[in-house]
């Protein structure tokens, strides 16, 4: 006779411990996490359960260790099983029983047979006293939002209570999907009628003139001209970043930490004649993803592998006009979408991340033209990334000043002025992610 076959999501329960293991114990990004179980049939499954983990594995993780007489000495592949099944538990639409029958095979299937009755008898008691382990948990503001402690501390000395609070909640949302729409190729509400015959129920932006929402996600590959460029997928914030440059044609335009390319596309959709756009990142995995995101949407500009903190390895010394700098931050602001930053960074690496900022944006600075403008953008909620390096910047750089950009809700509904530059928040009117942004320009007493 044969094996009996695995409980119902049994494999998917699997695939997604070996994955949270590789976030959490070995410190890989979701996405490479994730990579090795692209090609298996519980895709879609494992992704789900590994996110959804991720997402709250400081308020799940606590809460089963409550029910373990000695967590650490339990195999990491188990806890991550124990973890995953608790989210499906507490968040998932299964029936508990169904998940803790899935958790005993997938256990078997992680090659830990002697440990199945142990998961079993966890599983069971955390169906019935999760309301009392979550609640002691909950007590306390980083286990409720599940976020890490330094996280927390570091929010609610940047923003008021309400706003701190407002920002950790909407971490744990699910993002929209929003479009970009190439407009020199298309009008929005043409392609809003495109979108409904598809069966794709979405509404524009106003305040972003490309942007669409989708009232549900899709995959890509359902969207009406997206294989020949028509269309990308670009967060409504982010969306901001090629009009406040204001490049014109005939402009020389640099775009620093340049990948994967979504900004450096929207650049050339947004601004056509450009006497040059000269892409760079100090990745050359991360370049060849420009190159792919360039090639379907059937636009080019210069590629180069380099670390723009050394201009000498790369620059010809001809001056941009136009220089967009989407810094290397902390993630901050796209928790929501990638889950796996609260349980990857960690707070010595703010510092260290502003001082590589601030070195670039001199060494980015040295390469605008005099009257050309700089713009500075990161992902991150954090002041320490943000208004703090730029101020910093003009400080020390008597070349440099502010360039007034629209403040507030006059560039997106809810959006913040800061002391310098503006931010937008997770959660606000807008419903964009975390985006800071602040523009500079060079005077002419710099020459």
């Amino acid at each position: 006779m044969g094996r009996t076959p695995w409980a119902p999501g049994a494999p998917a329960l699997a695939d997604a411990a070996r994955a949270i293991t590789s976030i959490v114990v070995d410190g890989r990004t979701s996405d490479a996490a994730l990579m090795p179980f692209d090609a298996t049939p519980q895709r879609a499954a494992v992704r789900a359960i590994a996110l959804g983990s991720a997402r709250w594995y400081l308020r799940l993780a606590p809460a089963v260790d409550m029910l373990l007489t000695r967590p650490k000495g339990v195999a990491n592949e188990l806890h991550a099983l124990l973890v995953a099944s608790a989210h499906q538990i507490e968040y998932s639409r299964n029936a508990p029983q169904a998940t803790v029958h899935a958790a005993v095979d997938a256990a078997r299937i992680l090659k830990e047979d002697r440990a199945s009755g142990l998961v079993n008898a966890v599983l069971r008691r955390f169906v019935t006293e999760r309301g009392a382990l979550l609640g002691r948990v909950d007590e306390k503001l980083p286990g409720r939002t599940a976020h890490p402690h330094w996280l927390v501390k570091r929010l609610g000395e940047a923003w008021p209570q309400q706003t701190c609070v407002g920002i950790l909640e909407a971490n744990n949302g699910h993002p929209p999907m929003v479009l970009r729409l190439d407009l020199s190729r298309q009008s929005r509400s043409q392609y809003l009628v495109e979108l409904a015959a598809a069966g794709i129920s979405a509404h524009a932006i106003e305040w972003a003139p490309a942007a669409i929402r989708l009232d549900e996600p899709v995959a890509v590959s359902a969207l009406p001209g997206f294989q020949e460029g028509v269309v990308s997928v670009q967060d409504a914030g982010a969306q901001l970043a090629a009009p406040l440059l204001d490049a014109r044609a005939g402009m020389r335009v640099l775009d620093a930490c340049a990948a994967p390319g979504g900004k450096t596309g929207h650049l050339l959709e947004h601004t056509s004649g450009l006497s040059e756009l000269v892409a760079v990142d100090i990745d050359a995995q991360r370049v060849a993803r420009i190159e792919d995101n360039l090639r379907r949407l059937n636009r080019a500009a210069k590629l180069i592998v380099a670390d723009v903190r050394q201009p000498a390895s790369f620059w010809d010394g001809r001056a941009f006009d136009r220089i967009l700098l989407d810094a290397p931050c902390s993630s901050t602001g796209v928790i929501r979408r990638h889950p796996d930053i609260k349980l990857l960074r960690r707070s010595d690496d703010i510092q260290t991340l502003a001082a590589a900022q601030l070195e670039i944006l001199r060494a980015t600075f040295r390469m605008l033209a005099p009257g050309g403008r700089l713009l500075y953008s990161t992902c991150s909620l954090l002041p320490d990334e943000n208004q703090e390096v730029v101020e910093f910047f003009l400080e020390t750089e008597p070349a440099a000043r502010e360039a007034a950009i629209p403040r507030g809700d006059a560039l997106a509904p809810g959006a913040l002025a800061r002391g310098t530059g503006v931010q937008l928040i997770p959660g606000a009117e807008a419903g964009t992610d975390g985006f800071y942004y602040a523009c500079l320009e060079k005077t002419t007493a710099g020459t």
